[in-house]
């Protein structure tokens, strides 16, 4: 069998070889071991797909048609996979019921097919392309691989956006929790649907094969991101996202009439965030001036700012009080998220000591560090996004 080395076939080999070797890594990684169990089956399911692209392009369904029905289809399990490491990534706690199954039936009919196919003689496989699989399951599968990828793309994306809008309200440091490469990653994979959905157009209403077929390249560097950057997501076991819908919490807990609080932005000139009373609401229920008082405390007495990797739960065993009373009081009574919350509190807690002789003693990283942030990078932007000065024009200032 001969095999022409021309830069597609060589690419489309060196980047199965890397996605096999890259899922077996994720496979045995101690971090995040079932979401990196779901995306290492979708790297080899999509390797899989892409040997098919290999076989075509090095002309080897051509020197032997017996390859072709090799059970390597597995295309319905793209969608699903990719939902499924999403779902796991953002909550720690996540497990795979047996219920869950049925998302999986479609690719467990696809594996069928194909290895029951290998199991017949050539002849009957050849009748069974020329009758049935090129007119009937050739276009279920292609095009029901677009539905069931665009359906649990968009659950992904929606999941992802429910997590981004959660994830301030819960922790103090965001920079390794944010996943923004995963968003890349979603938006590369609308680029495959767009792009099946143009070679479904042309070969359902043009009967146009190949001509203007370009997912294999797109699902290539799809495959590359996942490999690169995958093995590299930082550990999650400390988030526990839930999507759950959102329910009125009241903090009035003794009685007593309260009225929403907000605060005054960190870096206004105050040394640390004071709430003052706003304007009396109807629609809103009322914060509790006690749970507020015991935040505060928890913050500007006992400091528990200082801890750079602070959430929310530890928030509330340290006080407590409910999570989602935190919550409810941080965001009505200080006008703020939980993140924003801590992180005006450690800028403002940078700004106190720039101003003594403290100063001196370290360096502004080692005093960031002190202060309750754990790199320069989240230091430069958040003090930054407070003051609009880096912290070093904010040190000449003074």
């Amino acid at each position: 069998m001969q095999i022409p080395f021309i830069p597609l076939v060589l690419v489309l080999l060196a980047v199965v070889a890397q996605a096999v070797f890259a899922a077996g890594l994720l496979a045995l990684a101690r971090r995040n071991r079932l979401p990196n169990g779901f995306l290492a089956l979708l790297m080899l399911a999509i390797a899989l797909w892409l040997l098919d692209s290999f076989f075509r392009v090095a002309g080897i369904y051509g020197q032997n048609a017996n390859w072709y029905f090799a059970p390597i289809y597995y295309s319905f399990a793209f969608g699903p996979l990719l939902y499924f490491y999403v779902r796991s990534l953002v909550n720690h706690d996540f497990r795979f019921r047996a219920r869950q199954l049925w998302h999986f039936g479609p690719v467990l009919l696809q594996a069928a097919l194909y290895w029951g196919l290998r199991t017949q003689p050539y002849a009957t496989r050849a009748w069974f392309w020329e009758h049935v699989h090129r007119p009937y399951t050739y276009r279920l599968e292609f095009i029901g691989t677009w539905v069931s990828l665009t359906v649990y793309l968009g659950l992904s994306l929606h999941l992802l956006r429910q997590y981004g809008r959660w994830l301030p309200d819960n922790f103090s440091e965001t920079s390794e929790l944010r996943l923004r490469w995963l968003r890349v990653l979603l938006v590369l994979v609308g680029l495959v649907s767009l792009q099946w959905l143009l070679e479904v157009v042309l070969r359902e209403f043009f009967d146009i094969y190949y001509q203007y077929d370009y997912s294999t390249e797109l699902l290539g560097g799809v495959l590359f991101l996942i490999g690169v950057v995958g093995l590299r997501q930082a550990d999650m076991r400390a988030v526990s996202f839930v999507p759950e819908v959102a329910a009125p919490v009241t903090a009035a807990t003794s009685g007593a009439e309260g009225l929403l609080v907000s605060a005054v932005p960190p870096g206004s000139g105050n040394a640390f965030p004071a709430p003052a009373p706003a304007t009396p609401t109807t629609t809103a229920p009322a914060v509790d001036a006690a749970v507020l008082a015991r935040i505060r405390r928890a913050l500007e007495e006992e400091r528990l700012y200082l801890n750079p990797t602070l959430t929310l739960a530890e928030l509330s065993a340290h006080t407590g009080l409910a999570p989602r009373l935190i919550s409810f009081t941080v965001n009505q009574g200080f006008g703020q998220s939980f993140n924003d919350l801590i992180n005006g509190y450690r800028v403002a807690e940078v700004k106190r000591r720039l101003a003594t002789p403290d100063a001196q003693r370290l360096t502004l990283l080692g005093l960031a560090l002190e202060c309750g942030f754990n790199s320069k990078t989240t230091f430069n932007r958040i003090f930054k996004q407070f003051t609009g000065l880096a912290p070093r024009e904010w040190s000449d200032g003074e």
